[in-house]
């Protein structure tokens, strides 16, 4: 690898590092990367580490390279609701349309500050996978622990940090087993977490549903979110353009092409760079 490539991960590595309390717990985040690595990294002691640990780095360290996010009204809602749920300790739940952004908002919001920890759910989580993936993300070692034991070492630890807030990306993936979870959560970081969670609008028929047929912790959890569910500015055609000349899409009529494609399909976002790119595409091959 060469020495640029080095420094610039070198830099990456000090960034994140910021986000946790410690390099210790920063390491705890990290994929078989140890402490010791970090430090060697980051006092210049390149000459320590094996091109297979740059790479293991690089691949948690550097992700979506080549596609540039423009900062569309959804994008800037989430700023602003996790920026008051990181400030105020509350708890919201965001509800809207698969493709606004959400998540990619939640990354970048994660990766610019401080005591912030996103977990993406998913439907086939168990208990234990949803209690040692939310340890990894925040740091806390829970190795020989039991799931009891791994949940109250991560409790301790949050009430320890300054404003932290934990994200929970595709929150509604969750089996009712896991999203228990939330209420024990809420309980013992009340005013001292904020909590965010992140979803479609499928949510409120299930926890509506839950909570009409008196189903176990239906209640408690739409309670703490406080009966509402957010939603976020729809992306806008002048939106889609934008994004298309932040990526180097500057054709007029190639820029329409894309416009009129994702319309029928709510702006999508995921579509609008699938569309984007397939018009990049043709137009290098049209050049060669």
């Amino acid at each position: 690898m060469e020495e640029s490539k080095r420094t610039e991960l070198r830099n990456r590595l000090a960034r994140y590092c910021q986000r946790y309390s410690s390099n210790n717990m920063a390491a705890a985040s990290l994929k078989n990367i140890s402490a010791a690595t970090i430090s060697n990294i980051l006092n210049g002691k390149y000459n320590l580490i094996s091109e297979d640990m740059w790479r293991r780095l690089e691949s948690q360290l550097v992700r979506n390279e080549g596609w540039q996010i423009f900062e569309t009204g959804a994008y800037r809602d989430m700023e602003q609701f996790m920026g008051y749920a990181q400030q105020h300790s509350s708890v919201m739940w965001i509800a809207a349309p698969a493709g606004i952004g959400k998540s990619t908002a939640a990354a970048s919001y994660t990766a610019l500050h401080r005591h912030v920890f996103r977990l993406t759910c998913a439907p086939d989580m168990t208990r234990s996978d949803f209690v040692h993936e939310l340890a990894g993300q925040i740091g806390v070692r829970t190795n020989g622990m039991s799931i009891r034991e791994s949940f109250h070492e991560i409790l301790k630890h949050l009430v320890t940090l300054e404003r932290p807030l934990l994200i929970f990306d595709e929150a509604d993936k969750l089996a009712d087993s896991v999203m228990y979870y939330f209420i024990a959560i809420y309980n013992a970081l009340e005013d001292r977490c904020g909590i965010v969670f992140l979803s479609t609008s499928a949510i409120k028929k299930r926890i509506t549903r839950g909570v009409l047929k008196d189903k176990k912790g239906y209640d408690e959890i739409e309670s703490r979110i406080c009966r509402r569910y957010i939603d976020l500015t729809p992306v806008s055609a002048g939106e889609i353009e934008q994004i298309c000349l932040a990526n180097g899409l500057q054709d007029p009529a190639a820029i329409a092409r894309v416009k009129a494609d994702v319309k029928a399909y709510g702006n999508d976002l995921r579509r609008v760079k699938q569309s984007v790119n397939r018009e990049l595409l043709y137009m290098k091959r049209e050049e060669e």
